[in-house]
């Protein structure tokens, strides 16, 4: 305890351009900001519980849509830096880079950067109340936008320790100050996840949304595995387990084999969702390689001169890997890219010693993962037969685009959408009713083939995916090349119907396993054409919802209704007023905002298991309206 007090807190420079430059802290001031200060506060708690010294976490999201953070940890300090002449508590509140993580032994392993993150959400709320339960007190300070509005005080005694942050988000700053419940749900599932027995108990408490869960999890990421795996057929029930410490780094991976032709890794430094992996995953993926092929040759089931791929031992693999270290170093400042070189050696040495063993004193289980690994090299092998057919066919490399294609005439990709419209009919009509400038139209001919049930070498068979491909110019899975991409917008327009729905899964499944940067950088949208049009006393209004029509229909009374069943049913120039002109056009942009419930969707809803697809639809009526796969 006498190493974390006020002597721990340092400071390196002040607070004032948060205001000014708040994405530059936040990465942005929408939604995902929003959410984002949430995760900054509790990553203080975290810390605590990474230090030993805390094992509950409280998240709520109060009536008044302020959230409400405390743990049961040490508390802030809450003496007096001589050299500031305020509090300790003040101090990690109002400077930037104030707090136990810089060198002054506060703490050894950290996930972000404690003193920003608290004192940016301070900035960034039109209140916050920091409360600090230590030495027997009970103490409270007040800011308005991150200036105190009183001293730190004793405001009474207290027999508990930990911090409780309240803050209510600046709607000057947010385009909206609303939280959501499953956002901050999937974070905080996946910091308990990651940080073994620690309990995280999140409520909501505002009237009419009430709901609190409990997560806490005594496997890990044993469960995370799990979790991820429950929509799958698993080659066997338990995960491989790995955990090492090296001086003051960990190394923790979980890992389980399913029947899919995909792979899913997550990765994480000091609990940060490390997305674009470095050097703890390129640790893990040599040992990988590196065991299956020593072990296959050992034990006579390769052939001397054979070697399998990355791709082929990643294939069907779901898992988690988490490093801990002090000084983690980060590359760029959105902190997705682990950059500490001796972490690659370290995870590749302890991944391997690890992973040789349980080979060894598991014979039954080595041989069916080896095999497994075979076969997906054999359908590698067949993938890149019918990838050079394909190159002679002239449907990747050719410069030659689909025939069914209209395209437009602007050459800068920047400023072109290609919409991939259900049926030459429909086509037609967009066709029509497009501005031609800068708007491609790609009409696909039925139900594209389903990726999640199909290896490589098929997919290149399908006159509908080889259209697109050649049209999208980007390349799929290794070769994927995303400056190559023809248009800056992909726009899915398909009937507001069971089989336009269902096209539409088929779509995004296909652009998810085999062209996911599409997604992850914004580039796929859904059209939303209308469900209905009005009329009344000559005057025309068109209408998205069910919910709209009957709003409408109690406002006006009689009207006369048209329900649109097809796209086909509209002519080019209301097809272009509703669903195509950017002024008056509404799109739905696909996002990655959690990969593993997107895998997970796309398992449930293209996989083999009925049952599961129920009661997906189910829980989920009101997202998948009429939707039956």
């Amino acid at each position: 305890m006498s190493n974390y007090d006020e002597q721990a807190i340092q400071v390196l420079e002040g607070l004032e351009p948060v205001r000014k430059r708040p994405g530059m802290y936040i990465g942005s001031t929408d939604s995902k900001g929003l959410h984002h200060l949430v995760t900054e506060v509790v990553d203080n708690s975290i810390d605590e519980a990474l230090a030993g010294y805390c094992d509950t976490i409280n998240v709520e999201i109060l009536k008044d849509g302020s959230v409400c953070v405390y743990d049961n940890g040490r508390g802030i300090p809450t003496g007096i830096i001589k050299k500031e002449g305020k509090s300790a508590v003040e101090v990690v509140l109002t400077k930037l880079h104030a707090g136990g993580k810089f060198g002054g032994g506060g703490y050894k392993i950290s996930g972000g950067l404690h003193g920003v993150g608290v004192s940016v959400v301070n900035a960034l709320s039109e209140w916050l109340e920091v409360e600090v339960f230590q030495n027997g007190n009970h103490y409270k300070q007040v800011y308005n936008r991150g200036i105190p509005q009183t001293d730190l005080k004793i405001i009474g005694t207290s027999d508990k320790t930990g911090t409780k942050v309240t803050f209510f988000p600046d709607a000057d700053i947010f385009e909206t100050v609303e939280f959501n419940y499953d956002t901050l749900k999937h974070r905080l599932k996946e910091l308990a996840f990651l940080n073994k027995n620690l309990k995280i108990i999140l409520k909501d408490l505002r009237e009419g949304k009430e709901r609190e869960e409990t997560f806490v999890y005594e496997g890990g990421i044993i469960e995370y595995v799990k979790s991820v795996n429950k929509s799958k057929n698993t080659l066997f029930e338990e995960p491989i387990y790995i955990y090492e410490t090296s001086g003051d780094s960990v190394v923790e991976v979980a890992m389980q084999y399913n029947d899919s032709y995909s792979e899913l890794i997550f990765t994480y430094a000091n609990n940060i969702n490390t997305e674009e992996g470095g050097s703890h995953l390129d640790g893990f993926k040599n040992a990988l390689t590196k065991v299956f092929n020593d072990y296959g040759h050992k034990n006579n089931i390769l052939k001397e001169n054979d070697k399998l791929s990355g791709d082929d031992v990643r294939e069907g693999v779901v898992a988690v890997i988490s490093v801990k270290l002090t000084n983690p170093q980060f590359e760029g400042q959105t902190k997705t890219k682990l950059g500490n070189s001796f972490m690659r050696a370290l995870v590749t040495k302890v991944v391997q010693e690890k992973l040789e063993t349980y080979l060894e004193e598991n014979p039954k289980e080595a041989k069916e993962l080896v095999l497994k690994c075979v076969v997906a090299q054999k359908a590698r092998e067949a993938a890149r037969s019918a990838r050079e057919l394909a190159r002679r066919k002239s449907v990747l490399e050719t410069t030659t685009l689909p025939g069914k294609l209209a395209d437009c005439t602007e050459k800068d990709p920047s400023k072109c959408e290609i919409y991939i419209v259900e049926g030459d009919s429909a086509g037609g009509t967009a066709k029509q009713g497009r501005d031609r400038r800068f708007q491609a139209i790609l009409p696909l001919r039925g139900k594209i083939l389903n990726v999640e049930k199909a290896r490589l070498h098929r997919v290149f068979e399908n006159e509908e995916i080889k259209a697109m491909i050649t049209a999208f110019g980007t390349g799929i899975k290794e070769e994927f090349d995303i400056t190559k991409l023809r248009y800056d917008r992909i726009i899915w327009m398909t009937d507001a119907d069971v089989d336009g729905s269902h096209i539409r899964i088929l779509l995004l499944t296909f652009v998810f396993r085999f062209m996911k940067p599409l997604i992850e950088q914004g580039h796929i949208y859904i059209a939303q054409p209308p469900l209905y049009k009005v009329s009344k006393n000559k005057k025309e209004k068109y209408l998205y919802s069910d919910e709209e029509l009957d709003a409408y229909v109690e406002e006006n009374g009689k009207c006369d209704i048209q329900r649109y069943k097809g796209l086909g049913e509209m002519n080019s120039e209301q097809l272009w007023q509703t669903t195509m002109n950017p002024e008056t056009r509404t799109l739905l942009q696909v996002t990655m905002e959690d990969a593993a419930a997107a895998d997970e969707i796309f398992t449930i809803l293209m996989g083999d298991a009925p049952e599961l697809r129920r009661a997906f639809i189910e829980e989920n009526a009101t997202l998948v309206k009429e939707l039956d796969v």
